[in-house]
């Protein structure tokens, strides 16, 4: 949400991912901008830059300017002088500049300034910056506002910092300006900075509106930190600031979260009490919570309660509904929907189609995606998703590549998550080589390839007796910048324990643990697996120890049923039945699995042990 822009936020979706054929962008690192700035222009050396991790108490302060209103002109820069001019504001207080006039050098370089700062060129827009400055000129408000904002979202913070001295030291910021700040602070989770900022904005006698408000309370709500943001909008009451429409919702959606859909009902009622209208993303945000909370009924009461409703509103009920399989009520919602005049979108469609996927009714789905084309609606990525996972898994990998085509050819670009999913249906089904030939042609054109895409082919080159391709892959996807991940290294893992490179496996455990990534029992359990196998029954017993007492991993019931088993199968069954009995009546292994393992190793007298076990069911 942009608080600064007041706009308001749309219904939640999945995040977006990445089409097939995306872009590289090349952009230039741009250099320092001292040692850029052509020599004819280096006037004067500019001023020291100040670090931002000592702002606000660091920065230097000449004036004590007070603060007046200001509406943000279009243009992007004027600077103005402290001798009056036609065209020239002067300044409050007279300060001292090195020329009358513009000389034609000076223009050239405000010219220069002013478009730098519109195309982006930020570092060179700060050059400028700083050697008009030196020269006494003042900084324009508006000018310093958008650089803020630029360095904020390349990062640069120092930079950005930097600025905002400039602007108190040698001009007028006002609210725009500070929120610039504040905001570029909440973005990057500096909750504290941003505080701070606040805190010199009100010594300095600059009063925050709501935007301001907005802004840190919206951020203290998605952090999680709930209570501080209600402190906050007790703050904004002190301060004689009204809280708006969006400033409630904010705390809704927050409180929804926290406190549960019967405190959110309270600060709706407050809402109301103090003459605000919620819109409808205040009441979509708590049909969303009640739905959340499995009030589906309510939900749909307090829907036909509201004054005014959307398809929004519809669409979040009606996912509600059939996640739980309530098909007949979400028929009756749809033709509820109807008869209000408002007609399914792309997002109604996609929730039908999804939830007829997850019953395995992939057929009645494809025509609901045909209904949904012939009504005019181009459907999206959203809506192949679950068609083109169900027929993976169902082996009908024809048409799952039937549906990625479609896409293509009518203009939907397929995502990394469908291909993905082909991928590791091709390689389950056995068609590595067709898998290995869409891998190539994805690198080939652009696509943002991610882990889970590298994991599948690594471990379906490795199957197909590709080793040295399968760890050349890993290397390469490394060398891109993409960190392997828990299923990379339980993935490696098995496939050199699957090899019998027990050894191998274990060193590569260790690997994974020094490269920043705990592992989990089921890491472990394929290690015990690996050494069972081998029969290094002694070592497994060794390394389940360690894997409790020295890691402080859990172990599961897979895990003592892999030590049984390789207890029993290394010919000593006698003493690994024993030892299941003992885990059975210590509830650590399932009286059906204890029965399994009898079934496999079995012995005289075995559940004479289970007795007390049977008598406490």
């Amino acid at each position: 949400m942009d608080f600064g822009a007041q706009t308001r936020p749309i219904e939640a979706q999945p995040n977006p991912r990445f089409p097939v054929n995306i872009s590289l962008w090349l952009s230039r690192s741009p250099a320092s901008f001292y040692n850029e700035a052509p020599e004819y222009l280096t006037l004067t050396k500019p001023m020291a830059a100040c670090s931002a991790e000592l702002f606000p108490y660091s920065l230097f302060f000449n004036t004590g300017l007070k603060t007046t209103s200001h509406s943000h002109r279009r243009s992007v820069i004027s600077f103005s002088t402290s001798i009056s001019t036609p065209n020239v504001k002067v300044a409050p207080e007279p300060r001292p500049t090195h020329l009358n006039s513009y000389n034609f050098k000076e223009t050239h370089m405000m010219n220069l300034l002013n478009r730098s700062c519109k195309s982006g060129k930020y570092n060179e827009s700060l050059y400028f910056l700083e050697v008009m400055i030196n020269k006494g000129y003042k900084p324009d408000v508006i000018l310093c506002t958008k650089l803020i904002k630029g360095f904020f979202n390349s990062k640069q913070i120092e930079k950005a910092v930097r600025v905002m001295e400039i602007l108190e030291s040698h001009g007028k910021p006002d609210v725009f300006a500070y929120n610039a700040l504040i905001s570029g602070f909440c973005r990057l989770n500096r909750i504290e900075s941003a505080a701070e900022v606040l805190n010199r904005m009100r010594a300095r006698g600059y009063s925050p509106d709501i935007v301001t408000y907005n802004i840190m309370i919206g951020s203290l709500c998605s952090r999680g930190k709930l209570k501080l943001a209600l402190k906050m909008l007790d703050q904004l009451l002190e301060d004689g600031c009204k809280p708006t429409v969006i400033t409630y919702t904010i705390i809704i959606e927050a409180t929804i979260l926290e406190g549960g859909i019967n405190e959110a009902m309270k600060l709706l009622d407050e809402m109301l009490l103090k003459g605000l209208e919620p819109d409808m993303y205040t009441y979509n945000a708590i049909i969303r919570g009640m739905c959340r909370e499995g009030m589906v009924d309510r939900a749909f009461e307090f829907v036909k309660s509201i004054p005014s409703r959307d398809v929004i509103s519809y669409n979040i009920l009606l996912r509600a509904l059939l996640n739980r399989g309530k098909w007949e009520e979400g028929e009756k919602l749809v033709a509820d929907m109807l008869i209000n005049g408002l007609k399914p979108n792309v997002v109604t469609y996609s929730i039908l189609i999804g939830s007829l996927c997850r019953e395995g009714k992939v057929d009645e789905a494809v025509n609901v995606l045909k209904v949904m084309m012939e009504k005019g609606l181009t459907p999206d990525t959203y809506s192949f998703d679950p068609l083109i996972s169900s027929t993976c898994k169902e082996g009908r990998l024809d048409l799952a590549i039937g549906f990625l085509d479609y896409m293509i050819s009518n203009g939907c670009l397929p995502d990394i998550v469908n291909y993905n999913t082909v991928l590791a249906g091709l390689c389950k089904n056995g068609n590595s080589d067709e898998a290995i030939e869409i891998f190539e042609k994805l690198k080939e054109m652009g696509c943002a390839l991610d882990v889970s895409t590298y994991n599948t082919m690594a471990s379906a080159l490795w199957y197909s007796g590709e080793r040295n391709k399968a760890l050349s892959l890993v290397l390469d996807m490394m060398r891109k910048g993409i960190d392997p991940d828990e299923i990379t290294y339980n993935s490696l893992i098995s496939c050199l324990c699957r090899d019998g490179m027990v050894d191998e496996a274990i060193g590569l455990l260790g690997d994974m643990e020094n490269s920043g990534l705990k592992p989990t029992v089921i890491s472990y359990n394929i290690v015990l697996l690996g050494l069972c196998k081998a029969h290094r029954v002694d070592e497994a017993i060794e390394m389940l120890h360690q894997m409790v007492f020295e890691k402080g991993c859990t172990p599961n019931e897979t895990t003592y049923v892999l030590l049984i088993e390789g207890i029993a199968f290394a010919g000593w069954r006698h003493e690994a039945m024993e030892l299941a009995s003992c885990l059975a009546g210590m509830d650590v292994v399932s009286r059906d699995t204890f029965k399994r393992l009898n079934k496999t190793f079995p012995m005289l007298n075995v559940y004479k042990d289970l007795s007390p076990l049977e008598s406490k069911k």
